[in-house]
């Protein structure tokens, strides 16, 4: 049977593979493999991106918290991060979230922060899905007095919004801001906090209904973004995704600025400022061949790990960095959050804009985005990691290594989701690059099928 647990918590269609059954087994078993050490009763915080299918899997999931004895706190729709420093904040034993982040309204997902508000690791979700897999053998189900309870909280929202502020007190009175908060956990907190540090703010997509998370909206769709930031001659426009745990921006000309770019410009402020730990920028092998070379040229400390955010943090804590975060707009400023937080990076880059006096298209500049191709080749799911095993398709990668040395790059990975093995080629001709990406693509299919 396939894992339970992804790369980002158990993910499925909500009431079809993610079931209030499973989200159940999922509060007691969580409750019982993170609160095994503890004397007291322990305490787990829930919280949930805006779904409509958020309130069926949360209650389900306390019920089964309480049914192993553990107490409960509901602090309802929230952002991701929020509840990661939330959980550390009120000494709970662990936190969940309910959400499936940028994905459709029909998915949701299910995710635990340990009580230091980080992502599990592998070994503790493995446990947690051992005990699902054996029915449960040896929970004790307790009764009377001994059974949990739910305490619902309201101002934890408030909480989150001071925390950011308090990071980053950046005056914001000069700016006019632009926020598509894709209809999911930010439509309260970003508007909020940035509202509050004195911005102009012109909120979009921030009156979700239940059904409309991410809809044609946020950090995926960014047209409207664009095109409003130009026609409301506004600053800057921030793109958050369903949970808020990632940012992409847009600066005043509508120019979409990504994660890579959003680093490079706040990392570099912070060392100018002595701020930047170890003058180090954790990213992973997938951030664009120009942000290495800024790093180069800039003479920051750029450390690569494997695509994923829980392997930029793993790193960023083994070496010590204070930033870190991957293209897509996943940014972890780890002295404030222990996850991807995107009110914490909207209000970095923004303190970045008021301190320079520079506008987001000149800041931008910092580092020149190299054209990226990316094509999959589908291949056998259990052949995925062998590619390099094939004659054939090592003299081609060889062969490409050379003909792009210095001026670009070739990566190939295995999907760690799919039955896919990724080709990516950055160069300076777009035309060129697809080419070859597609050509070494078609070879991998062809060999390996």
């Amino acid at each position: 049977m396939a894992r339970l647990f992804g790369t980002d918590g158990v993910r499925g269609v909500a009431n079809e593979e993610l079931t209030p059954l499973l989200a159940m087994q999922l509060g007691q078993a969580g409750a019982t493999v993170l609160t095994k050490e503890n004397e007291h009763r322990p305490t787990i915080m829930v919280g949930c991106d805006t779904r409509i299918s958020g309130d069926m899997l949360a209650n389900a999931l306390m019920a089964g918290i309480c049914s192993v004895g553990a107490n409960a706190v509901y602090v309802g729709v929230i952002p991701t991060p929020a509840v990661a420093y939330l959980t550390k904040k009120y000494k709970v034993e662990a936190g969940v979230v309910i959400s499936a982040s940028h994905n459709p309204v029909e998915f949701n997902g299910i995710k635990f922060f340990d009580g230091n508000g980080y992502k599990l690791p592998d070994s503790l979700e493995d446990e947690i899905e051992d005990l699902i897999r054996n029915g449960m053998q040896g929970v004790e189900l307790p009764t009377g007095s001994r059974v949990g309870k739910i305490k619902y909280r309201t101002d934890a929202r408030e909480e989150y919004i001071n925390h950011a502020i308090q990071s980053v007190p950046v005056n914001l009175s000069e700016l006019k801001i632009v926020v598509d908060c894709a209809e999911g956990a930010s439509y309260y907190t970003s508007v909020e906090a940035l509202r509050e540090l004195g911005a102009n703010v012109v909120p979009i997509h921030n009156m979700p209904d239940g059904t409309n998370i991410n809809a044609n909206c946020g950090s995926t769709h960014m047209e409207e973004l664009q095109a409003r930031v130009v026609y409301e001659k506004a600053h800057v426009g921030l793109a958050f995704d369903g949970d808020a745990d990632r940012l992409l921006a847009v600066d005043e000309n509508g120019t979409i600025i990504d994660g890579d770019q959003i680093m490079a410009i706040v990392g570099t402020h912070m060392r100018d400022q002595g701020k930047l730990k170890k003058d180090t920028i954790v990213a992973t092998v997938m951030s664009n061949l120009g942000f290495f070379k800024m790093g180069e040229r800039e003479h920051l400390q750029m450390e690569q790990t494997k695509v994923g955010d829980r392997y930029v943090l793993e790193r960023m804590r083994e070496i010590g960095a204070s930033l870190g975060g991957e293209q897509s707009g996943h940014v972890i400023f780890l002295d404030e959050n222990t996850t991807g937080d995107g009110l914490l990076s909207a209000l970095h880059l923004l303190e970045v804009m008021v301190d320079t006096g520079k506008p987001l298209s000149e800041l931008a500049k910092v580092m020149t985005v190299m054209p990226q191709a990316l094509v999959n080749a589908k291949v056998p799911n259990h052949k995925k990691e062998k590619y390099m095993e094939y004659p054939e398709i090592a003299g081609a990668i060889d062969e490409l290594n050379r003909k792009f040395a210095g001026e670009g790059r070739v990566l190939i990975r295995p999907s760690g989701t799919e039955p896919k093995v990724r080709v990516m080629i950055e160069g300076r001709d777009q035309r060129m690059i697809e080419e070859e990406a597609h050509k070494l693509a078609d070879l991998i299919q062809n060999i390996m099928l």
